[in-house]
């Protein structure tokens, strides 16, 4: 009796090994891109702080109800488990516009950042009592 040979078919060393390549490379790349994502959460995250503790600024300003003298000012606000340090510039429009002035106010992740994270700009009215 005669036995039938039958062909095997698998995949070769070499087969195996280009795949393992293909599949170590693209694990790579999803790593990578895994990180960059953690990085930009983070930076978003902080951005988003930062502009709320700017916009609670000048919403303390508006609620004061006082018109808010010209000069420069500095100070610190906890949020989000984080002490954000803010700096504010209010300046006089030019004379066309004698009862506004603007209001600078920059916010930063340490006192010593010499880039804000956050500008804002803003133009607060004279109270009309």
């Amino acid at each position: 009796m005669r036995k039938a040979y039958v062909k095997s078919r698998g995949f070769t060393l070499l087969e195996v090994l280009i795949a393992l390549g293909v599949i170590g490379i693209a694990l790579g790349a999803i790593t990578q891109s895994i990180g960059s994502t953690i990085n930009n959460a983070g930076y978003l995250r902080d951005k988003t702080f930062a502009h709320w503790v700017g916009m609670n600024r000048i919403a303390e300003l508006r609620a004061n109800g006082k018109w808010p003298s010209v000069g420069s000012s500095d100070g610190s606000e906890v949020m989000g488990n984080h002490e954000w340090y803010w700096k504010e510039k209010i300046s006089p429009l030019n004379d066309s516009f004698k009862n506004l002035r603007r209001v600078e106010i920059e916010v930063r992740l340490d006192r010593n950042d010499k880039k804000p994270l956050v500008s804002l700009m803003t133009v607060i009215g004279r109270p009309s009592r």
